[in-house]
């Protein structure tokens, strides 16, 4: 068992590694380009077609909303790393990690839009009459007969990433946030955190059995009233420090643009942080979050009620949103509170250093309860949303039976989740989740060409409506 673990920490450190990363990048830059930059050409019109978009929120039969589409995508791109994750890349890299981050979502805005669009192409109607669509079906229905296994891998490491990193995981996480607020805030019950966990994972389970079976219509509603109240939440705190330390904000900015290209010239050469450091820090920060070039979001943007490349435009807010915003904002809390100089550099960090971030102008409750509160919606809307993609992957594998198959054992696994010791767990999620992106990026780049054809298309278009 110890060399299979050991198999696994070496396959994780080739799919999440630097080589990895720039891979992912790379296929983000090649099929932006074949798609003219849609992030950075496109960006107007993108904003004012997602706009209109959202004012319409209606949906037809078998379909979702693009915004609640977006919200679904979002519940699982959303999560612990945008609080936890973030300071974990500034301690490792330095402030300059978040202008690393910057240009990895800038590029991961181009992979989006082309998965997402791809997406929509490719998408069938399920037995239900459900649009169901992603990576495997892009791949099966794009790419033809003979890449249908590739199509398959995809599929198996979605099913099996999902039991670990979108359930017993995020189970794990609302079951030991939970016990430490119950216990602090009733002392009575220290000492039933085994109690408590074993009800939060039963709790899990009916929340997981409620919104499934509903298929993506109902997962994508109960996402679009989570989402954005769990973002103004966590949005309007993080604004309250910035603004509170509003006139550190030039140094701060300075101290990320100067730290992207010479970080010793902030943090000072005792922790050791290069630009290589920064640049690892930063982009694959920006990757794990938004998750652009895994092909996970695609199965949730696939049931939009919308054109191709008006979802994809969908799929660049997705990243914007996750990446320039929420993780900007934990970046910011992190540097203004704690203080540029005060970060722990070149040690392990997580959650608590952006409470402190916190702390620094909330005192020291508020921020523990934000934390809280925050880490479990968190979880709780990832939850709901792998719990989709895995079934998704399941019906693709074995039929639609075996999808909802799939649920029934998803649900049950929550019990699990909050019970067990999830080391191991953990780390194979995160290989297999990693694993996904090698059959997608190759899909990518071969049916990028189709991507560019349908974007030339719509703005033709455009154009001729304009005239």
């Amino acid at each position: 068992m110890e060399r299979l673990w050991e198999l696994e920490r070496l396959v994780n450190r080739v799919v999440w590694g630097p080589g990895a990363m720039g891979l992912i990048l790379g296929a983000g830059l090649v099929v932006s380009a074949l798609c003219g930059f849609p992030q950075v050409f496109r960006a107007g019109t993108a904003l004012r077609v997602t706009a209109r978009r959202l004012l319409k929120g209606k949906s037809g039969p078998g379909a979702v909303s693009p915004f609640q589409a977006l919200c679904t995508a979002l519940a699982a791109s959303l999560g612990t790393g945008n609080i936890a994750g973030v300071a974990g890349a500034i301690a490792a890299g330095g402030p300059g990690a978040v202008f690393w981050m910057w240009v990895s979502a800038l590029v991961g805005m181009g992979t989006k839009y082309v998965e997402v669009v791809l997406a929509l192409r490719f998408r069938k109607r399920d037995g239900q009459g459900q649009w169901v669509g992603g990576p495997m079906y892009y791949i099966a229905e794009g790419l033809g007969r003979p890449w249908r296994w590739l199509a398959g891998a995809f599929a198996l490491f979605g099913a099996l990433a999902a039991f670990g990193l979108g359930n017993l995981v995020q189970v794990n996480t609302i079951a030991g946030t939970a016990g430490a607020a119950l216990t602090a805030l009733f002392p009575r019950l220290e000492g039933r955190e085994a109690l408590i966990a074993l009800l939060t994972g039963l709790l899990c389970a009916l929340v997981l059995t409620l919104v499934l079976f509903g298929g993506a219509k109902r997962v994508g509603e109960v996402c679009a009233l989570l989402v954005p109240a769990l973002a103004l939440l966590y949005a309007g705190a993080s604004l309250v420090v910035i603004f509170a330390r509003r006139e550190d904000l030039p140094e701060v900015f300075s101290a990320i643009f100067r730290g992207a290209f010479r970080p010793q010239a902030v943090v000072g050469g005792a922790a050791g942080i290069t630009i290589r450091h920064a640049i690892v820090s930063g982009v694959g920060r920006g990757i794990f979050s938004n998750e652009a070039g895994l092909g996970s979001a695609p199965m949730a943007h696939a049931a939009a009620d919308a054109p191709p490349v008006e979802q994809g435009f969908f799929g660049m807010l997705e990243v914007f949103v996750d990446t320039v915003v929420v993780c900007t904002l934990s970046a910011l809390v992190i540097l203004l509170g704690v203080g540029v100089e005060n970060v722990p550099y070149g040690t392990a960090q997580g959650a608590l250093l952006t409470e402190a971030g916190f702390q620094a102008v909330l005192g020291e409750k508020a921020p523990a309860v934000l934390m809280a509160v925050c880490l479990t919606l968190f979880a709780v809307s990832t939850l709901l949303t792998w719990g989709l993609y895995g079934s998704r992957c399941a019906a693709f594998l074995l039929g639609e039976r075996a999808g909802s198959a799939y649920q029934v054992v998803f649900a049950g696994a929550a019990v699990l989740g909050g019970v067990l010791e999830l080391e191991a767990v953990w780390r194979a999620a995160d290989t297999l989740s990693g694993l996904m992106a090698l059959p997608n990026l190759t899909a990518l780049l071969l049916l990028s060409p189709e991507a560019a054809r349908l974007t030339r298309e719509y703005f033709r278009q455009r154009a001729r409506s304009a005239k």
